[in-house]
């Protein structure tokens, strides 16, 4: 009886000492599975990204040379942010500080046409420069709607960017127009400086521009010089952005262009033309504050006669000239394969 006892408890230990060795051979097999079967796993996603990104790849290619075949295309397509829209813009803040830059340097500039006047182009492009740097990395420093406009039209900002810098230039040139005005005012007032004598400077009015002297009108004269000045200015802006990495330089080619386009203007109208008053400005936000609007008059067709003529020469034919300046630019850049400036 204790033989068969001793037997059983024999074969018993033998059968568990079996289980237990069949558990951990069977364990590591287990084990080994499932690690090959992760890495079977890694391995067809390595292959699925490596086709994804090799499908991109191919896509960007035909991309590229679909705008090579069709090179006109990429003259019109958006080189904005595409989530900027009226309903995102205002989400973050740097949209308010762009304003602010917008209103402030177009107030100065609006500043400086009022005490230097438009004959001084020297002293214009030290001021131009300084304020183009200041603003520069907060706004763009467009500080001119000729420049916005050939923006947008060039899809280089959105529309509601474009027409929210379009109304600060406006306020700008309205402040600035202001603050000038309000100094000489108080200096009339105390009798310091006669109104006779010391005047602000006026655009050409109305009445002159249409007027016809022999049988020959200047209108479309003082018309072109505004026309090409813009299209100098906004050719200039549209080849700094390519340099907009160094402030300075952009900067520097901005006021370099500017200068050029007063230079031009001056030349022409006071060498060529024979007209000494301010018959330009290179501005529409400027021309529009101090010298479309008028401050008085009789009625509304009255009203039509004297702004129509202003609104064309300083306002519609700049924005025109800020739209072919910018692709002309453009043009030229891709005639010479250099990409499009941002």
């Amino acid at each position: 009886m204790a033989t068969t006892k001793a037997k059983s408890a024999k074969k018993s230990g033998t059968k568990k000492a079996s289980m237990k060795s069949r558990a951990a051979t069977s364990k590591p097999k287990t084990v080994k599975a499932v690690e090959a079967k992760t890495t079977k796993k890694a391995k067809v996603t390595m292959v699925d990204k490596v086709e994804d990104k090799a499908e991109k790849v191919a896509e960007d290619k035909v991309k590229v040379m679909s705008e090579k075949a069709h090179p006109v295309k990429e003259f019109f397509s958006r080189k904005f942010d595409a989530s900027e829209n009226i309903l995102t813009i205002f989400k973050d803040t740097k949209i308010i500080g762009a304003i602010l830059a917008e209103i402030i340097g177009t107030g100065l500039i609006t500043s400086i046409a009022l005490t230097l006047g438009l004959f001084n182009p020297l002293y214009l492009i030290f001021g131009y420069l300084g304020i183009t740097l200041a603003v520069f990395a907060i706004s763009g420093a467009h500080l001119n709607p000729a420049i916005t406009v050939g923006m947008m039209a060039s899809r280089r900002v959105s529309a509601i960017r474009g027409v929210l810098y379009l109304i600060a230039q406006v306020i700008g040139a309205w402040l600035g127009f202001l603050v000038i005005s309000g100094f000489y005012n108080a200096g009339v007032a105390s009798g310091n400086i006669a109104s006779e004598t010391t005047k602000l400077p006026t655009l050409t009015a109305a009445s002159e521009l249409t007027a016809a002297t022999e049988g020959f009108s200047f209108f479309w004269a003082i018309t072109m010089i505004e026309f090409v000045g813009a299209i100098v200015i906004a050719f200039f802006f549209a080849r700094a952005l390519a340099y907009k990495r160094s402030a300075f330089t952009f900067a520097a080619t901005v006021a370099c262009g500017v200068f050029l386009a007063m230079l031009f203007s001056t030349v022409i109208s006071s060498s060529y033309l024979g007209l000494q008053n301010n018959i330009f400005v290179l501005n529409p936000a400027v021309a529009f504050m101090y010298g479309v609007l008028p401050g008085s008059a009789d009625g509304f067709d009255t009203l039509m006669n004297a702004l129509m003529p202003m609104l064309v020469t300083y306002v519609v034919f700049p924005m025109l000239g800020g739209v072919i300046g910018f692709y002309l630019s453009d043009f030229i850049a891709k005639l010479s394969g250099k990409e499009l400036a941002n």
